[in-house]
């Protein structure tokens, strides 16, 4: 199928910090402290370039790796596809949905599945490595850290834990248990992993021993990923509020209410603005020093999906089918996709491409006409 070009306009200015390298995108929101901030540029208008259709849903957010794509599908495969035209590359079959982001590094990919297994794959062959299994499924993207010269993988379960493996071998380091599921990826920067779940507890640990630091109140379950940047936490919650929370003193900086919808979207964090989507169907840029609107926009369909700013752009998926480009400094369209099928997997953006998962199994890769 084609997109649909819906509405084309003028660039708007703005300026993005701690952006992935432009060619590479090689976990679920760029990097460590999933900020959703892509190097370069993205052309417009954007024209689809190609589609790969796997066995069910999309949810799984693609990584950009070495001119491929890997992303995982409900058919409970995660796929290695060719960046340039979309040719099935390899497929390795798990024993659930992946709704998991893979994680892409040195050589090799990490994905988790709802079968409640973490993966290690060889990223040129798919070959299973090993495999570590928790006690529930995995809905959400393993993140990394280096700790004295070894590769650790972290990734929170349903089983209520947080799990720091050995990236070699699969081995536990640790385990963190909370009281409740843990939804999506640990957030890591400056020697600690942050993480909310279903508890309504930001949880800030020690990345060497998994030892707790502090918890904050949300007041209401985090359904998403936190984005960490300059010693502060952001992230929504059920309870309709997007709050800022200053990491050392353990305390709420800010909160942005806009309407009674929640926050299931994780946040993009510039050097002035934090940009995050609502199941009221809008995309909010709100000021990251203060949490004050600076404008918001309206799609059809819940915004669950992670948006991701790159350059003086953002792009974002809507529950109403539609990848939606607008610019940052003013949230005014410049092109809008029509791609039918509502979009909960977050767009994955390098090379001047973006790639995302829709419900009807797609894949869809966008890029310069």
């Amino acid at each position: 199928m084609r997109a649909r070009v819906l509405w084309s306009g003028l660039l708007g200015l703005g300026c993005a910090v701690a952006a992935a390298p432009a060619a590479d995108w090689p976990m679920f929101r760029g990097g460590p402290a999933l900020t959703g901030v892509a190097g370069g540029r993205l052309p417009e208008p954007l024209r689809l370039q190609w589609t790969f259709k796997t066995g069910g849903p999309v949810k799984s957010s693609a990584a950009i790796v070495g001119g491929r794509v890997f992303i995982g599908s409900d058919d409970g495969q995660v796929y290695a596809l060719a960046l340039a035209d979309g040719r099935k590359v390899w497929a390795f079959k798990t024993g659930g949905e992946v709704e998991s982001a893979p994680l892409v590094l040195e050589g090799r990919v990490y994905v988790g599945s709802n079968d409640a297994f973490l993966y290690a794959l060889e990223a040129a062959t798919g070959k299973l490595v090993w495999k570590y299994e928790t006690g529930d499924r995995i809905p959400g993207a393993p993140n990394w850290v280096k700790i004295g010269g070894e590769t650790r993988v972290l990734v929170g379960s349903y089983d209520y834990r947080l799990h720091c493996v050995a990236a070699a071998t699969g081995r536990s380091n640790w385990v963190y248990a909370t009281s409740n599921y843990i939804n999506g990826a640990p957030a890591v920067a400056d020697g600690q992993a942050v993480f909310g779940g279903c508890d309504g507890q930001l949880h800030v640990l020690s990345l060497a021993e998994g030892r707790p630091v502090r918890e904050v109140e949300a007041g209401a379950y985090i359904p998403a990923s936190a984005a960490l940047a300059g010693g502060r936490a952001y992230f929504g919650q059920y309870e309709n509020e997007f709050l800022c929370v200053d990491l050392q003193a353990g305390r709420k900086v800010w909160s942005f209410h806009d309407r009674d919808f929640p926050y299931f979207s994780s946040p993009a964090v510039t050097r002035e603005f934090v940009v995050f989507g609502g199941r009221d169907k809008r995309l909010h840029c709100v000021r990251r020093a203060d949490g004050q609107a600076v404008w918001s926009f309206a799609t059809r369909g819940k915004v669950d999906s992670s948006p991701v700013v790159c350059g003086d752009r953002v792009v974002a998926g809507s529950g109403d089918g539609r990848l939606y480009l607008v610019s940052l400094d003013a949230g005014k369209a410049l092109w809008v996709g029509e791609i039918g099928p509502p979009l909960e997997s977050s767009p994955a953006v390098a090379d001047g491409r973006v790639v995302i998962g829709a419900q009807d199994g797609g894949v869809y890769c966008f890029g310069a006409p």
